[in-house]
């Protein structure tokens, strides 16, 4: 039975696909929605930094946030929206870990090329060192 879903969200088209897909299985399931946006911090990171970040990542996904609490609603849902700073696939483990879900849904890609080379495919890590299921959305 699925009773807790997180949805990554970085605010790309594909993470959005992937929100509404967990939003549908939510309401299908009648399972809480955490939904997790990850800011990732300068390399390499200061205490002082990461505070910058965070409060950047806060001021951007306001919006986002407010939109997909707006679609969660429209299904007579709530969602409870999260930002962490790291790097997105170890946030998104640790987080599934703490708050033990029973399912992860993200998009196939993140926002560009350049990011997925970098750090590698964070959909590939998750899926494989996730502790549940996890659903990859295209």
């Amino acid at each position: 039975m699925i009773k807790r879903i997180l949805a990554a969200y970085d605010s790309s088209e594909q993470a959005l696909k992937a929100f509404q897909f967990a939003l549908d299985l939510a309401a299908k399931f009648q399972a809480e929605l955490l939904v997790l946006a990850v800011a990732r911090p300068p390399e390499p990171a200061e205490d002082v930094e990461i505070g910058a970040v965070l409060d950047t990542a806060r001021e951007f996904y306001r919006e986002h946030f407010q939109m997909l609490r707006e679609v969660a609603a429209a299904q007579n849902l709530t969602i409870d929206p999260t930002i962490r700073v790291g790097h997105p696939a170890d946030q998104i483990l640790r987080m599934a870990e703490e708050e033990q879900v029973d399912l992860i849904v993200m998009g196939h890609r993140g926002k560009n090329f350049v990011e997925r080379w970098l750090m590698g495919s964070v959909s590939d890590r998750v899926l494989n060192h996730a502790p549940c299921a996890v659903t990859i959305v295209r």
